[in-house]
Protein backbone atom coordinates (compact mmCIF):
# COMPACT_ATOMS: atom_id res chain seq x y z
CA UNK A 1 0.00 0.00 0.00
CA UNK A 2 2.13 3.12 -1.18
CA UNK A 3 -0.83 6.03 -0.47
CA UNK A 4 0.33 9.73 -0.94
CA UNK A 5 -0.56 10.18 2.48
CA UNK A 6 -0.57 8.59 5.57
CA UNK A 7 -2.20 9.58 8.47
CA UNK A 8 -2.01 8.36 12.37
CA UNK A 9 -5.10 9.37 14.31
CA UNK A 10 -8.70 10.09 13.38
CA UNK A 11 -9.51 12.91 15.67
CA UNK A 12 -9.61 16.70 14.27
CA UNK A 13 -6.30 17.45 13.42
CA UNK A 14 -6.18 13.87 11.37
CA UNK A 15 -9.92 14.00 10.02
CA UNK A 16 -8.87 17.77 8.38
CA UNK A 17 -5.87 16.26 7.28
CA UNK A 18 -7.82 13.58 5.41
CA UNK A 19 -10.64 15.55 3.72
CA UNK A 20 -7.91 18.74 2.66
CA UNK A 21 -5.75 16.32 1.44
CA UNK A 22 -8.49 14.65 -1.32
CA UNK A 23 -10.10 17.54 -2.09
CA UNK A 24 -6.19 18.58 -3.61
CA UNK A 25 -6.11 15.06 -5.30
CA UNK A 26 -3.96 13.19 -3.10
CA UNK A 27 -4.44 9.74 -1.84
CA UNK A 28 -4.47 9.16 1.85
CA UNK A 29 -4.75 6.24 4.14
CA UNK A 30 -5.74 7.49 7.63
CA UNK A 31 -4.96 4.53 10.47
CA UNK A 32 -7.09 4.65 14.21
CA UNK A 33 -7.52 2.42 16.99
CA UNK A 34 -11.01 2.80 17.16
CA UNK A 35 -14.02 1.41 15.93
CA UNK A 36 -15.22 5.12 14.55
CA UNK A 37 -13.28 8.19 13.75
CA UNK A 38 -13.53 11.13 15.91
CA UNK A 39 -10.99 10.82 18.41
CA UNK A 40 -11.26 11.37 21.95
CA UNK A 41 -12.77 14.89 21.37
CA UNK A 42 -15.46 13.31 18.97
CA UNK A 43 -15.39 10.04 20.13
CA UNK A 44 -18.80 8.34 18.72
CA UNK A 45 -20.38 12.09 17.21
CA UNK A 46 -20.93 10.54 13.77
CA UNK A 47 -23.00 7.54 15.20
CA UNK A 48 -24.72 8.47 18.51
CA UNK A 49 -28.42 9.74 18.73
CA UNK A 50 -28.67 13.11 18.22
CA UNK A 51 -29.94 13.92 21.74
CA UNK A 52 -26.48 12.67 23.11
CA UNK A 53 -24.97 14.69 20.43
CA UNK A 54 -26.87 17.84 21.90
CA UNK A 55 -26.32 16.85 25.34
CA UNK A 56 -22.70 16.94 25.43
CA UNK A 57 -22.82 20.80 23.63
CA UNK A 58 -21.81 22.18 20.28
CA UNK A 59 -18.78 21.98 20.11
CA UNK A 60 -19.09 17.91 20.46
CA UNK A 61 -22.10 18.14 18.03
CA UNK A 62 -20.07 20.02 15.23
CA UNK A 63 -18.14 16.44 15.09
CA UNK A 64 -21.01 14.92 12.99
CA UNK A 65 -20.46 17.27 10.32
CA UNK A 66 -16.88 16.84 10.04
CA UNK A 67 -16.94 12.91 10.10
CA UNK A 68 -20.04 13.08 7.32
CA UNK A 69 -17.25 14.60 5.35
CA UNK A 70 -13.99 12.44 6.30
CA UNK A 71 -16.68 9.58 5.14
CA UNK A 72 -17.84 11.31 1.49
CA UNK A 73 -14.33 12.48 0.71
CA UNK A 74 -13.02 9.12 -0.81
CA UNK A 75 -10.66 8.26 2.02
CA UNK A 76 -8.98 4.71 2.36
CA UNK A 77 -9.72 4.30 6.03
CA UNK A 78 -8.40 1.41 8.92
CA UNK A 79 -10.15 1.44 11.85
CA UNK A 80 -9.46 -0.48 14.78
CA UNK A 81 -5.69 -0.77 13.39
CA UNK A 82 -3.07 0.17 16.01
CA UNK A 83 -0.21 1.70 14.33
CA UNK A 84 2.47 -0.40 16.17
CA UNK A 85 5.89 0.76 14.53
CA UNK A 86 7.37 3.44 12.46
CA UNK A 87 10.18 3.68 10.41
CA UNK A 88 11.57 7.12 9.11
CA UNK A 89 14.07 5.39 6.51
CA UNK A 90 12.65 4.38 4.51
CA UNK A 91 9.19 5.74 5.45
CA UNK A 92 6.53 2.51 6.72
CA UNK A 93 3.98 1.71 8.69
CA UNK A 94 3.27 -1.24 10.57
CA UNK A 95 -0.44 -1.56 11.75
CA UNK A 96 -2.45 -4.71 12.97
CA UNK A 97 -6.36 -5.36 13.13
CA UNK A 98 -8.74 -7.61 12.36
CA UNK A 99 -7.10 -9.41 9.75
CA UNK A 100 -3.59 -9.13 10.94
CA UNK A 101 -0.39 -6.80 10.53
CA UNK A 102 0.22 -5.11 7.17
CA UNK A 103 2.82 -2.50 6.34
CA UNK A 104 2.19 0.89 4.08
CA UNK A 105 4.74 2.58 2.31
CA UNK A 106 3.38 5.58 2.27
CA UNK A 107 5.14 9.21 0.38
CA UNK A 108 4.63 11.14 3.42
CA UNK A 109 3.32 10.52 6.96
CA UNK A 110 0.62 13.09 9.20
CA UNK A 111 0.84 12.21 13.20
CA UNK A 112 -2.17 13.22 14.65
CA UNK A 113 -1.62 11.01 17.51
CA UNK A 114 -3.32 14.02 20.03
CA UNK A 115 -3.01 14.12 23.70
CA UNK A 116 -3.46 12.11 26.60
CA UNK A 117 -4.05 13.04 29.82
CA UNK A 118 -1.60 14.25 32.53
CA UNK A 119 -1.13 12.08 35.89
CA UNK A 120 -2.50 12.75 39.27
CA UNK A 121 -0.69 10.02 41.59
CA UNK A 122 -2.88 10.96 45.12
CA UNK A 123 -2.75 8.56 47.70
CA UNK A 124 -5.94 6.41 47.03
CA UNK A 125 -6.02 7.18 42.88
CA UNK A 126 -5.63 2.81 42.11
CA UNK A 127 -8.83 2.18 43.88
CA UNK A 128 -11.94 1.03 42.20
CA UNK A 129 -14.15 3.89 41.65
CA UNK A 130 -11.04 6.44 40.73
CA UNK A 131 -10.65 7.45 37.22
CA UNK A 132 -9.63 10.03 35.31
CA UNK A 133 -12.06 13.19 33.74
CA UNK A 134 -11.74 12.11 30.57
CA UNK A 135 -12.84 8.27 31.15
CA UNK A 136 -15.61 9.97 32.64
CA UNK A 137 -16.92 11.61 29.98
CA UNK A 138 -15.74 8.71 27.50
CA UNK A 139 -18.14 6.59 29.38
CA UNK A 140 -20.94 9.78 28.27
CA UNK A 141 -20.14 9.77 24.90
CA UNK A 142 -19.97 6.14 24.23
CA UNK A 143 -22.65 4.79 26.24
CA UNK A 144 -24.58 7.58 27.39
CA UNK A 145 -24.33 7.39 31.20
CA UNK A 146 -23.26 10.00 33.75
CA UNK A 147 -21.93 8.81 36.94
CA UNK A 148 -24.27 9.92 39.60
CA UNK A 149 -22.78 11.41 42.87
CA UNK A 150 -19.13 12.01 42.11
CA UNK A 151 -16.59 14.66 42.79
CA UNK A 152 -14.50 16.23 40.04
CA UNK A 153 -11.25 17.24 41.56
CA UNK A 154 -8.04 18.67 39.68
CA UNK A 155 -7.45 21.88 37.79
CA UNK A 156 -8.02 22.52 34.00
CA UNK A 157 -11.14 23.57 30.92
CA UNK A 158 -12.12 20.08 30.85
CA UNK A 159 -13.67 19.33 34.56
CA UNK A 160 -15.76 22.37 33.98
CA UNK A 161 -16.63 21.16 30.58
CA UNK A 162 -17.66 17.37 31.96
CA UNK A 163 -19.22 19.05 35.23
CA UNK A 164 -21.84 21.30 32.89
CA UNK A 165 -22.27 17.98 30.89
CA UNK A 166 -22.97 15.74 33.75
CA UNK A 167 -25.64 18.49 35.22
CA UNK A 168 -27.31 18.65 31.64
CA UNK A 169 -27.66 14.91 31.87
CA UNK A 170 -29.47 15.09 35.20
CA UNK A 171 -26.31 13.79 37.26
CA UNK A 172 -24.79 16.68 38.48
CA UNK A 173 -21.64 15.92 40.35
CA UNK A 174 -21.63 16.14 43.56
CA UNK A 175 -19.16 19.02 43.78
CA UNK A 176 -15.90 20.22 41.59
CA UNK A 177 -12.83 20.57 43.50
CA UNK A 178 -10.38 22.99 42.22
CA UNK A 179 -6.51 22.67 43.42
CA UNK A 180 -5.76 25.94 41.72
CA UNK A 181 -3.44 28.07 44.22
CA UNK A 182 -4.39 31.50 45.31
CA UNK A 183 -3.05 34.44 43.51
CA UNK A 184 -3.19 31.78 39.82
CA UNK A 185 -6.14 33.99 38.79
CA UNK A 186 -4.51 37.25 39.29
CA UNK A 187 -0.87 35.77 38.02
CA UNK A 188 -2.85 34.53 34.16
CA UNK A 189 -4.21 38.49 33.75
CA UNK A 190 -1.01 39.57 31.88
CA UNK A 191 -2.02 37.11 29.45
CA UNK A 192 -5.79 38.12 29.15
CA UNK A 193 -4.99 41.07 26.89
CA UNK A 194 -3.74 38.44 24.07
CA UNK A 195 -6.79 36.05 24.72
CA UNK A 196 -8.89 38.57 24.03
CA UNK A 197 -7.97 38.88 20.51
CA UNK A 198 -10.13 35.96 20.33
CA UNK A 199 -12.13 35.74 23.14
CA UNK A 200 -14.72 32.79 22.24
CA UNK A 201 -13.11 30.48 24.08
CA UNK A 202 -12.57 32.63 27.45
CA UNK A 203 -16.90 32.98 27.14
CA UNK A 204 -17.53 29.18 26.92
CA UNK A 205 -15.47 28.76 29.88
CA UNK A 206 -17.60 31.46 32.17
CA UNK A 207 -20.77 30.20 30.74
CA UNK A 208 -19.72 26.56 31.30
CA UNK A 209 -18.28 27.73 35.46
CA UNK A 210 -22.33 29.70 35.38
CA UNK A 211 -24.44 26.30 34.41
CA UNK A 212 -22.43 24.20 36.99
CA UNK A 213 -22.83 26.86 39.85
CA UNK A 214 -26.78 27.10 38.46
CA UNK A 215 -26.72 23.32 38.60
CA UNK A 216 -26.31 23.77 42.26
CA UNK A 217 -22.89 21.97 42.37
CA UNK A 218 -20.91 22.18 45.48
CA UNK A 219 -17.65 24.75 44.55
CA UNK A 220 -14.01 24.33 46.23
CA UNK A 221 -11.54 26.58 45.45
CA UNK A 222 -7.84 26.61 46.71
CA UNK A 223 -7.73 22.74 47.49
CA UNK A 224 -4.43 21.17 48.21
CA UNK A 225 -3.28 17.92 49.49
CA UNK A 226 -5.48 15.57 47.74
CA UNK A 227 -6.41 12.24 48.61
CA UNK A 228 -9.03 9.34 48.47
CA UNK A 229 -9.79 7.08 51.30
CA UNK A 230 -11.42 3.77 50.54
CA UNK A 231 -10.57 -0.03 51.76
CA UNK A 232 -12.23 -1.93 48.47
CA UNK A 233 -13.41 0.99 46.76
CA UNK A 234 -13.27 4.84 46.70
CA UNK A 235 -15.35 5.71 49.37
CA UNK A 236 -14.48 9.58 49.93
CA UNK A 237 -12.04 12.45 48.70
CA UNK A 238 -10.17 14.49 51.20
CA UNK A 239 -8.41 17.50 50.75
CA UNK A 240 -7.29 20.39 52.86
CA UNK A 241 -9.53 23.38 51.46
CA UNK A 242 -8.40 27.31 51.02
CA UNK A 243 -8.37 28.10 54.27
CA UNK A 244 -6.79 25.22 55.85
CA UNK A 245 -9.60 23.08 57.17
CA UNK A 246 -9.64 19.43 56.31
CA UNK A 247 -12.39 18.36 53.98
CA UNK A 248 -13.85 15.09 53.59
CA UNK A 249 -16.62 14.41 50.40
CA UNK A 250 -17.98 11.16 50.70
CA UNK A 251 -18.03 9.81 46.96
CA UNK A 252 -17.99 6.08 45.70
CA UNK A 253 -16.70 7.87 41.78
CA UNK A 254 -13.79 10.38 42.26
CA UNK A 255 -12.82 12.16 38.47
CA UNK A 256 -9.13 13.52 38.85
CA UNK A 257 -7.79 15.76 35.83
CA UNK A 258 -5.07 17.79 35.65
CA UNK A 259 -5.01 18.90 31.99
CA UNK A 260 -3.34 16.85 29.29
CA UNK A 261 -0.08 16.77 27.77
CA UNK A 262 1.21 15.55 24.14
CA UNK A 263 1.38 11.83 23.38
CA UNK A 264 4.89 11.25 22.91
CA UNK A 265 4.87 7.51 21.90
CA UNK A 266 4.90 7.60 18.11
CA UNK A 267 7.63 10.61 18.16
CA UNK A 268 9.80 8.96 20.40
CA UNK A 269 9.78 5.90 18.72
CA UNK A 270 10.79 8.01 15.37
CA UNK A 271 13.56 9.10 17.68
CA UNK A 272 12.34 12.93 16.87
CA UNK A 273 14.30 15.64 19.41
CA UNK A 274 12.01 17.14 22.01
CA UNK A 275 12.44 20.33 24.66
CA UNK A 276 10.59 20.88 27.74
CA UNK A 277 7.76 23.40 27.30
CA UNK A 278 7.81 25.23 30.72
CA UNK A 279 4.45 27.14 29.81
CA UNK A 280 2.77 23.69 29.32
CA UNK A 281 4.71 21.58 31.90
CA UNK A 282 5.57 19.36 29.17
CA UNK A 283 7.89 18.15 26.48
CA UNK A 284 7.07 18.99 22.89
CA UNK A 285 8.57 17.62 19.52
CA UNK A 286 10.53 19.80 17.39
CA UNK A 287 9.16 20.86 14.75
CA UNK A 288 9.76 23.68 12.20
CA UNK A 289 7.24 26.27 11.05
CA UNK A 290 5.82 23.81 7.91
CA UNK A 291 5.14 21.55 10.78
CA UNK A 292 7.80 18.74 9.07
CA UNK A 293 9.27 16.82 12.42
CA UNK A 294 11.37 15.07 9.84
CA UNK A 295 11.93 14.71 5.90
CA UNK A 296 8.32 12.91 4.92
CA UNK A 297 6.86 13.50 8.46
CA UNK A 298 4.78 16.24 9.79
CA UNK A 299 3.02 16.24 13.11
CA UNK A 300 -0.25 18.30 13.09
CA UNK A 301 -2.59 19.21 16.50
CA UNK A 302 -2.17 18.63 20.34
CA UNK A 303 0.48 15.68 19.82
CA UNK A 304 2.97 19.12 19.03
CA UNK A 305 1.61 21.17 21.75
CA UNK A 306 -2.03 21.80 23.50
CA UNK A 307 -3.63 23.70 21.40
CA UNK A 308 -7.43 22.57 21.20
CA UNK A 309 -9.53 20.86 18.65
CA UNK A 310 -10.26 24.17 16.70
CA UNK A 311 -6.54 24.36 16.13
CA UNK A 312 -5.87 20.65 15.81
CA UNK A 313 -8.18 20.60 12.66
CA UNK A 314 -7.14 23.54 11.06
CA UNK A 315 -3.59 22.07 11.50
CA UNK A 316 -4.71 19.14 10.02
CA UNK A 317 -6.07 21.09 6.88
CA UNK A 318 -2.62 23.31 7.17
CA UNK A 319 -0.61 20.24 6.89
CA UNK A 320 -2.56 18.72 3.70
CA UNK A 321 -2.37 21.97 2.29
CA UNK A 322 1.61 22.18 2.57
CA UNK A 323 2.18 18.81 0.71
CA UNK A 324 -0.55 19.89 -1.77
CA UNK A 325 1.51 23.39 -2.26
CA UNK A 326 -1.77 25.44 -1.71
CA UNK A 327 -2.09 28.55 -0.37
CA UNK A 328 -1.44 28.38 3.56
CA UNK A 329 -2.02 32.12 4.79
CA UNK A 330 -5.83 31.85 5.88
CA UNK A 331 -5.40 28.53 7.86
CA UNK A 332 -2.55 29.81 9.46
CA UNK A 333 -4.32 33.23 10.57
CA UNK A 334 -6.98 31.17 11.41
CA UNK A 335 -4.41 28.92 13.98
CA UNK A 336 -3.30 31.59 15.41
CA UNK A 337 -6.60 33.05 16.49
CA UNK A 338 -7.60 29.40 17.79
CA UNK A 339 -4.45 29.63 20.16
CA UNK A 340 -5.06 33.12 20.94
CA UNK A 341 -6.00 32.50 24.54
CA UNK A 342 -3.75 29.64 25.08
CA UNK A 343 -1.06 31.17 26.71
CA UNK A 344 -3.63 32.32 29.37
CA UNK A 345 -4.70 29.04 30.00
CA UNK A 346 -1.62 27.64 30.55
CA UNK A 347 -0.97 30.45 32.86
CA UNK A 348 -3.82 29.61 34.68
CA UNK A 349 -4.04 25.93 34.70
CA UNK A 350 0.25 25.36 35.16
CA UNK A 351 -0.31 22.38 37.26
CA UNK A 352 2.92 23.41 39.36
CA UNK A 353 5.58 21.82 41.45
CA UNK A 354 4.00 19.59 43.84
CA UNK A 355 4.97 15.67 43.75
CA UNK A 356 3.37 13.08 44.76
CA UNK A 357 4.36 11.66 48.48
CA UNK A 358 6.74 9.05 48.91
CA UNK A 359 3.85 5.92 49.79
CA UNK A 360 2.04 7.25 46.68
CA UNK A 361 1.69 4.82 43.95
CA UNK A 362 3.03 6.31 40.42
CA UNK A 363 3.83 3.67 38.15
CA UNK A 364 -0.10 1.66 38.52
CA UNK A 365 0.90 -1.49 35.97
CA UNK A 366 4.44 -2.57 38.13
CA UNK A 367 2.99 -0.40 41.85
CA UNK A 368 6.20 1.19 41.94
CA UNK A 369 5.86 3.80 44.31
CA UNK A 370 6.96 7.77 44.53
CA UNK A 371 9.72 6.70 46.95
CA UNK A 372 11.35 4.14 45.29
CA UNK A 373 10.96 6.75 42.01
CA UNK A 374 13.25 9.12 44.45
CA UNK A 375 15.46 6.30 45.71
CA UNK A 376 16.41 5.29 42.77
CA UNK A 377 17.40 8.46 41.75
CA UNK A 378 19.81 9.03 44.75
CA UNK A 379 21.29 5.65 43.55
CA UNK A 380 22.08 6.60 40.10
CA UNK A 381 19.36 6.56 37.81
CA UNK A 382 20.25 9.66 35.91
CA UNK A 383 16.75 9.85 34.11
CA UNK A 384 13.42 7.54 33.44
CA UNK A 385 15.40 4.73 31.43
CA UNK A 386 17.35 3.77 34.28
CA UNK A 387 14.54 3.79 36.57
CA UNK A 388 12.73 1.53 33.99
CA UNK A 389 15.89 -0.98 34.08
CA UNK A 390 15.91 -0.93 37.97
CA UNK A 391 12.06 -0.65 38.89
CA UNK A 392 10.22 -1.66 36.00
CA UNK A 393 8.46 1.65 35.72
CA UNK A 394 6.69 2.58 33.00
CA UNK A 395 7.37 -1.20 31.45
CA UNK A 396 3.74 -2.61 31.82
CA UNK A 397 0.71 -2.55 29.67
CA UNK A 398 0.15 1.13 29.58
CA UNK A 399 3.93 1.33 28.57
CA UNK A 400 4.56 4.67 30.20
CA UNK A 401 1.97 6.37 28.94
CA UNK A 402 0.04 7.21 32.57
CA UNK A 403 3.07 7.04 34.14
CA UNK A 404 6.08 8.82 32.05
CA UNK A 405 5.69 12.46 33.45
CA UNK A 406 5.72 11.62 36.67
CA UNK A 407 8.70 9.34 36.91
CA UNK A 408 11.14 12.24 35.02
CA UNK A 409 9.04 14.94 37.49
CA UNK A 410 10.19 12.76 40.02
CA UNK A 411 13.76 11.84 38.95
CA UNK A 412 14.59 15.65 38.48
CA UNK A 413 13.74 16.63 41.69
CA UNK A 414 15.48 14.23 43.18
CA UNK A 415 18.69 14.73 41.39
CA UNK A 416 18.39 18.52 40.89
CA UNK A 417 18.38 18.85 37.83
CA UNK A 418 15.95 20.09 34.92
CA UNK A 419 13.78 18.56 32.75
CA UNK A 420 15.47 18.99 29.76
CA UNK A 421 18.85 16.91 31.41
CA UNK A 422 16.30 14.58 32.75
CA UNK A 423 14.40 13.21 29.28
CA UNK A 424 11.99 11.15 29.05
CA UNK A 425 11.49 6.81 28.53
CA UNK A 426 12.86 5.62 25.14
CA UNK A 427 10.02 4.21 23.22
CA UNK A 428 10.50 0.84 21.07
CA UNK A 429 8.07 -0.85 19.05
CA UNK A 430 5.41 -2.32 19.50
CA UNK A 431 3.45 0.85 20.49
CA UNK A 432 0.92 -0.86 22.24
CA UNK A 433 0.79 -4.57 23.03
CA UNK A 434 0.13 -6.97 20.97
CA UNK A 435 -0.39 -10.68 20.48
CA UNK A 436 3.05 -12.02 19.59
CA UNK A 437 0.80 -13.92 16.44
CA UNK A 438 0.70 -10.53 15.04
CA UNK A 439 4.42 -9.32 14.53
CA UNK A 440 5.19 -13.01 13.97
CA UNK A 441 3.20 -12.59 10.60
CA UNK A 442 4.63 -8.96 9.92
CA UNK A 443 5.94 -8.71 6.78
CA UNK A 444 8.73 -6.74 8.10
CA UNK A 445 12.20 -6.09 5.87
CA UNK A 446 15.38 -7.52 6.90
CA UNK A 447 18.33 -5.42 7.98
CA UNK A 448 19.48 -3.32 5.00
CA UNK A 449 16.52 -4.39 2.99
CA UNK A 450 13.44 -2.72 2.09
CA UNK A 451 9.94 -4.81 2.13
CA UNK A 452 8.01 -4.95 -0.74
CA UNK A 453 4.26 -3.59 -0.40
CA UNK A 454 1.93 -6.42 0.66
Amino acid sequence: MTPDLAIIGAGPAGLGAAIEARAAGLSVVLVDDQPEPGGQIWRGAGTVPKARRQLMGPDYAKGRAVIDAFHASGAGYLPGHVAWNIEAEPLAIDCAGPGGSRRILPRALLLATGAVERPVPVPGWTLPGVQTAGGLQILMKASGLAAEGAVLAGAGPLLWLLAAQMAAAGAPPLAVVETLPRGRYLGAVRALPGAMRAPGPLAKGLGLIARVLRAGVQVHRGAAALRIDGTDRAEALCFRDASGRDRRLEAQTVGLHMGVVPNQQATRLLRIGHDWDEAQAAFLPRRDGDLRLAPGILMAGDGAGIGGADAAYLEGRLAARLLAGGETGGLRRGIARARAARPFLDRLYHPGAALPGDETVVCRCENVTAGAIRRAARDGAIGPNQAKFLLRAGMGPCQGRTCGPAVAALVAEARGQGMQETGYFRIRPPLKPLPLSVIASAELPLPGTQAAPP
